[in-house]
């Protein structure tokens, strides 16, 4: 038997009035969903228009996000965010001004040498290519960058004349082919994939050049590579407002909620709900999802009513690439040391296949550690097999590129699997073609009292740390206008505006 609508309602009047708020007068109560850098940066924003009735709640056991060091070889590594990307230019990079000294922390940092390149590219059956040949490709290739910069600035701000990064090239007549293909490949490789973590055929030209992060604070990328690790600059941020204990620099404020993994978000009118897997429920005014791109991709967080078409549809209209470095430890060294060789290349017919690795006697000296960067397809492919598999691997191409060298067995090896874990699903957002500063609207667009930050709602810098962490900043200020300016209306101007 159908039930009444004198029943309907009352149920709904029931389910309503268990999530029912009111705000406070000492303020609004806010929700906040992730404690990477977005999620934290963030809070530090929301604390300083003094709004301090919040809890965070961090699916993992630290905060930081996809910036995370790990023991490796007796060193801390980076599993995650390695570079700060954008230095030296006319603006300063914010997490530069942090990590740099201004900020207080004063990080290990290199400065990495990409110059050398054509003298360290190596044929997947061994030795070295003729540097005049290498030379010849990364030149061709900044032509025909400098061609599709040019393009890319005459296309409609709409999107809609945008075309991959490899329909520019093929308009340019460059195509890998002949006895120098597998050089071509490992070049663009480089020039595009290692940056994006996707390749050419599926990057937006139109938003990627020139890339805004480089055009605007410069071209420099520097290494960090610190006992205390990248994600100080989080604990940097956090320490401005949670309380932390002075001798550990654990964060001991009781607004952190560590090991809390949010399943479900139901919205009202009157407020937000959020379940945890736990099944306790944190009801507030506001609630900030600062979860990966990835996440918000899977069914891992419920959103209840489902969300509306447009956010959707906005938010299955972003990649989550995949970025893996891959560490592994020798007993001795048998690889070129010295100025100008810090990255080496493997060319190889096999495009992505183990194809940039670098050395560090600067970063970590006497560790014999390699890294090596795959992405995309190659990065599924090798979270999915076992580290003694993935290990085998790179120590043959190790072996084929350099055959005049007793190349030993590894040691050690860390595989990172960003992918694979349900609280990133990825590592960070790929510009995809087509789109502009409407889809990037719509998905920071709150729904009600949600909203939404990471790196993959700045319009300008996705996927890079000051694009997380100036996105915080961005989203707090909206939820700063609804909740102490009644300035509640977040208006999207239509895609050809």
């Amino acid at each position: 038997m159908k039930p009444s609508s004198t029943a309907i309602a009352l149920v709904l009047v029931v389910v309503v009035a268990q999530y029912a708020f009111v705000a406070t007068a000492a303020g609004p109560k806010v929700i906040i969903v992730g404690a990477g850098m977005s999620g934290i940066s963030a809070g530090k924003r929301l604390s300083e228009a003094g709004i301090t009735d919040f809890v965070i709640l961090e699916a993992t056991d630290r905060i930081g996000g996809r910036i995370h060091k790990t023991k490796f070889a007796g060193v801390n590594v980076e599993m995650g965010a390695n570079w700060v990307e954008g230095v030296n230019g006319d603006e300063m990079n914010p997490i530069w001004a942090m990590a740099n000294g201004t900020g207080g922390l004063n990080l290990r940092t290199f400065r990495s040498d990409f110059d050398h390149l054509s003298e360290n590219t190596y044929k997947q059956d061994g030795g070295l290519y003729a540097e005049k040949l290498v030379e010849k490709i990364i030149e061709r290739t900044g032509q025909v960058e400098e061609s599709g910069s040019k393009l890319a600035g005459t296309l409609h701000h709409s999107g809609q004349q945008d075309m991959s990064v490899m329909a520019m090239q093929r308009l340019n007549d460059h195509m890998p082919s002949g006895p120098s293909a597998p050089v071509d490949m490992v070049v663009d490789y480089f020039q595009h994939d290692f940056e994006f973590a996707e390749p050419p055929r599926v990057t937006s030209l139109q938003n990627t050049q020139p890339l805004p992060t480089f055009n605007d604070f410069g071209d420099d990328v520097y290494f960090v590579a610190d006992p205390r690790g990248f994600e100080s600059v989080v604990y940097h941020v956090a320490g401005q407002y949670l309380r932390t204990d002075r001798k550990s620099g654990a964060i001991v404020d009781p607004r952190l909620k560590l090991n809390t993994v949010v399943r479900e978000i139901t919205h009202f009118p009157s407020g937000v709900a959020v379940r945890t897997e736990d099944g306790k429920v944190y009801r507030a005014d506001y609630v900030v999802v600062s979860a990966s791109l990835g996440v918000l991709q899977t069914d891992l967080i419920r959103f209840k009513p489902q969300l509306p078409s447009w956010k959707i549809v906005s938010i299955y209209q972003f990649d989550m690439a995949i970025y893996t470095k891959i560490f592994l430890r020798f007993p001795e060294r048998f690889w070129p040391e010295g100025p100008g060789t810090e990255f080496f290349l493997h060319a190889s017919e096999r495009r992505g296949y183990y194809p940039v690795w670098q050395q560090f006697e600067k970063q970590y000296p006497g560790s014999n550690v390699l890294l090596v960067t795959v992405t995309d397809d190659e990065s599924r492919r090798i979270e999915q097999q076992p580290d003694s598999e993935t290990m085998a691997e790179a120590v043959e191409v190790l072996r084929k590129m350099f055959p005049g060298k007793d190349v030993p067995d590894a040691t050690e090896i860390l595989v990172p699997r960003w992918w694979s874990n349900r609280f990133f699903k990825g590592t960070f957002s790929n510009w995809p073609i087509g789109v502009n500063r409407y889809e990037y609207d719509l998905i920071r667009a709150p729904v009600g009292r949600v909203y939404f930050t990471g790196e993959h709602t700045s319009t300008k810098y996705n996927g890079y740390v000051h694009g997380a962490y100036l996105s915080g900043i961005d989203s707090a200020d909206i939820l700063i206008n609804c909740a102490k300016k009644k300035m509640c209306k977040y208006n999207v101007k239509g895609k050809h505006d």
